[in-house]
């Protein structure tokens, strides 16, 4: 690394926003851990705004590698890329937009075994994920442990965001009335949550990666303390075909 990067590189890359935030607040955000389960559409630019907005530590959790059908929106593939596994390109990109971030990978689905270690001691949770199966377990876990879980979802041109706090006034699945509902996750209740999604959901560009952008500016909102955060019940919901429809809603 060049001698100018070295010692306060980190303040020059964050030197444009810091007419936004404090330095303590700058601070908070340097010092602060956050797992983003997910390293796709959503989760690439999730991922990427919070390496050039400072974060300083990133758990990057995903099972899958790259694939042609990929680079239509997820900004971490490119053809040299392909079939290498998301979180370790996702660490790789990180070193090289911002390597004052330190990265850990998981290159494993998450399920009921293994959310704890994962999500470990993390500030936040971000939901870069495509099925409500593995959502439910982030977010039941993330309560129990008393960390903000931000959840952001898509569906062709349309695209929803919102942050649920261990105080918030709705859980995920209250909010979205799912059939785990104060339920045991046995195998019944695991399959009920799996025909929620089903089959590939169409999806374009641009969609998932401003849902990316804005989950990492609600975690940057939560750590820093500035703005006001999308808490549950509120919700933040888009059509990109339908620019009026752009709307913060309560459920």
């Amino acid at each position: 690394m060049p001698t100018r990067y070295i010692g306060d590189g980190y303040w020059e890359i964050a030197s444009r926003q810091m007419s936004i935030v404090t330095r303590s607040e700058q601070e908070r955000f340097k010092d602060a851990k956050i797992t983003v389960i997910g390293c796709g559409g959503i989760g690439g630019e999730t991922i990427e705004m919070l390496a050039r907005m400072g974060i300083g530590e990133l758990v990057l959790v995903d099972k899958d590698a790259f694939d042609l059908s990929n680079l239509n929106r997820q900004t971490l593939a490119s053809l040299p890329d392909l079939g290498l596994e998301k979180s370790a390109v996702a660490a790789d990109k990180v070193r090289l937009i911002n390597p004052y971030v330190k990265t850990t990978t998981f290159n494993e689905h998450v399920d009921q075994s293994n959310i704890k270690k994962v999500i470990g001691d993390s500030d936040i949770v971000i939901d870069a994920l495509d099925n409500v199966l593995t959502r439910v377990i982030v977010s039941r876990t993330a309560k129990e442990l008393g960390i903000p879980y931000i959840h952001g979802a898509i569906h062709g041109t349309q695209g929803q965001i919102t942050v649920f706090l261990p105080n918030s006034d709705k859980t995920y699945e209250e909010m979205f009335n799912l059939p785990s509902l104060g339920k045991e996750l046995n195998d019944d209740v695991i399959n009920d949550l799996k025909n929620v999604t089903s089959g590939v959901p169409p999806v374009i560009g641009p969609t998932p990666n401003i849902i990316g952008c804005l989950e990492a500016f609600e975690a940057y909102k939560i750590i820093t303390g500035i703005g006001k955060v999308t808490v549950a019940p509120k919700i933040l919901t888009y059509d990109l075909l339908d620019f009026g429809s752009f709307s913060l809603d309560e459920l």
